[in-house]
């Protein structure tokens, strides 16, 4: 039987993922209003698991209360947090997967209604918060963020730190940065979200300055065989904004730090960025990334054939995929995946009565 890349597996530090076809970080809205995930999150990541997926990210769950996009966002910056989430890693662990987690703040784009209801800002007497961000500048729509101090930032750094604490104490064997998509550090990489004069601010070195100390922070407070990855926007997709020049830069810059896998997606900046859609269509910045340097980097955006997944890792585009809403369509598609690419993939036990045709026992 030819041997397929998208169901080989992959080994970062100390955890072995058993495929290259994982789970995308996709917020729920569905956690409690002190950030404590439910069953939902139980039944949606347990069913990512059980539906064959190698590694299972939960959606941005914020380190701090102020990191939250709404009120139902999922958290991770308090002790109650982690039981909740053991129960989840647990459950996705028996089934054979890798379970992740993405660590967010959502700066200036926090304090907001959930997205399905709408995007307008919810006041204090709602739950709702004043947002923190690097510089004064409103996200179109929202209003003016507190600029963070330089107190302001070293907590918030901390915070980063204590948050990956739990999050592997809470059986997490995988953790990931969030940098992208307009929230927090995005903010503070890309000029659109920038206008410090400090030593966080300014020119390229000072504008990532931040990503690299929050790098070096769970990096320090995590064991050694905890891989530790980045997501970022690869582009603004806005003139004036951060580029995949940019990107490409700060790529090499992070080989070497402790970074193990670079997720590249994009946008997410402003409201008026002007993205060309297709399948696809992320594809070409993480190439690009994975040119930088030799950090191994993960392909998002619009893929949802086997054969299209399969030719992207024999292409040397990515060296691993993350699919978000394909699965979310369907949760078992890594099965139908591997018939038609002719490869090996073990149903779980209750479920094997109804094996597609061809599929391996």
């Amino acid at each position: 039987m030819p041997q397929s890349l998208l169901f080989s597996p992959m080994t970062l530090r100390g955890v072995t993922v058993k495929n290259r076809l994982w789970v995308a970080p996709m917020a729920q809205y569905s956690a409690t209003e002190r950030g404590v995930p439910t069953d939902w999150h139980l039944a949606h990541l347990g069913g990512m698991a059980r539906g064959g997926a190698g590694l299972v990210m939960s959606e941005a769950t914020a380190v701090l209360p102020e990191g939250r996009i709404c009120l139902p966002d999922a958290g991770i910056w308090g002790d109650e947090h982690i039981e909740a989430w053991s129960r989840i890693t647990r459950f996705i662990v028996g089934q054979g997967s890798v379970p992740a987690m993405q660590l967010a703040h959502a700066g200036r784009k926090g304090s907001t209604q959930v997205p399905t209801e709408g995007r307008n800002a919810i006041t204090e007497a709602e739950g709702g918060w004043r947002t923190v961000a690097p510089s004064a500048l409103a996200y179109e729509g929202l209003p003016e963020p507190h600029a963070l101090t330089l107190t302001e930032i070293a907590d918030t750094v901390a915070a980063y730190a204590a948050a990956a604490k739990r999050a592997v104490e809470a059986g997490f064997q995988v953790l990931e940065i969030h940098a992208a998509h307009g929230y927090l550090l995005n903010e503070f990489l890309s000029p659109l979200g920038n206008e410090r004069t400090d030593r966080y601010g300014g020119d390229f070195t000072g504008r990532t300055r931040i990503l690299h100390e929050v790098v070096a922070a769970i990096r320090a407070a995590i064991p050694e065989s905890v891989p530790l990855f980045v997501r970022l926007s690869a582009t603004d997709w806005a003139e004036g904004g951060w580029s995949i020049e940019d990107t490409v830069r700060l790529c090499a810059e992070l080989d070497g730090t402790g970074v193990d896998m670079i997720d590249v997606s994009s946008g997410g900046m402003v409201a008026h960025q002007k993205i060309t859609v297709g399948p696809g269509y992320q594809v070409p910045f993480a190439r690009a990334a994975r040119a930088a340097g030799s950090i191994p980097v993960i392909a998002v955006g619009l893929i949802t054939e086997a054969v299209q997944a399969e030719q992207l890792l024999v292409d040397g585009a990515a060296d691993a995929l993350m699919f978000g809403r394909q699965l979310l369509r369907e949760p078992h598609w890594p099965f139908r995946a591997a018939v038609e690419l002719r490869a090996e993939l073990r149903w779980p036990g209750p479920y094997r009565s109804a094996r597609y045709q061809g599929s391996i026992p």
